[in-house]
């Protein structure tokens, strides 16, 4: 929020949750808008965990996109493309990627994504992520956890969309207080979302609001605690 970019400083902030998983979005590697920097590596390096970057855009050897670092080593399932290229105007690609890490809750799936800006493809890619054949990959009995960046708010259609097959957090702790994360200066939105299977329950959900993540980013971090269930 200073116009400055700073990859320590971002490892800083996720020091001070004292969290083990986390997805991070717009990234860059290679870019010469950020002096050829590999975000990812970087960030990870200072934390010494491990972490997996996928692009959303590969353009001239210049890559941009998402990525998951966890103090828990992590194995890359897929990373694929979300729909809406024209005719549906956006802006960028966006793209999600998913990992497997092995945590004290057993096998947990990690899915990072960034969903548009416009409704049409937000709705077309939520689509894609609350489709049997999204899950159809993995075992009922393991944890997934979808998070990100939705561009979308409680209520919306893309958030119904994902509400079809997986669970807001929000939802399950019953927030008495509106969860907003966007954007640091002043939030009023909540477009920050993690969504869960029936393996996984979450015993907490807070926004961290130190004055070091009010500038390191325009988004507040969301952070969700989870035990195990044995319901699926």
């Amino acid at each position: 929020m200073d116009r400055r970019r700073s990859e320590t400083r971002i490892a800083e902030v996720i020091a001070e949750m004292s969290v083990d998983v986390v997805a991070l979005q717009e990234l860059d590697s290679g870019r010469r808008r950020s002096a050829g920097a590999d975000q990812t590596t970087m960030i990870a390096e200072q934390l010494g965990w491990h972490s997996y970057f996928h692009p959303a855009l590969q353009r001239q050897g210049e890559h941009y996109g998402n990525a998951i670092l966890s103090r828990y080593q992590l194995t890359f399932r897929r990373g694929v493309e979300l729909p809406g290229k024209p005719p549906f105007f956006c802006r960028e690609n966006r793209a999600a990627v998913e990992v497997e890490i092995e945590s004290s809750l057993g096998k947990v799936h990690i899915i990072n994504t960034h969903l548009g800006l416009g409704r049409r493809e937000r709705f077309l890619q939520a689509q894609l992520f609350s489709s049997a054949k999204w899950l159809a990959g993995t075992a009922r009995d393991i944890p997934v956890i979808l998070l990100g960046d939705f561009n979308s708010l409680t209520g919306s259609l893309p958030y119904r969309t994902l509400s079809r097959h997986l669970r807001d957090v929000r939802e399950l702790i019953q927030a008495k207080e509106p969860i907003r994360t966007y954007p640091t200066r002043f939030p009023v939105l909540g477009v920050d979302h993690i969504f869960v299977n029936g393996p996984v329950q979450p015993v907490s959900l807070t926004v961290h609001r130190s004055p070091l993540a009010r500038i390191a980013s325009d988004h507040f971090p969301l952070i969700a605690e989870f035990v195990r269930t044995d319901r699926h």
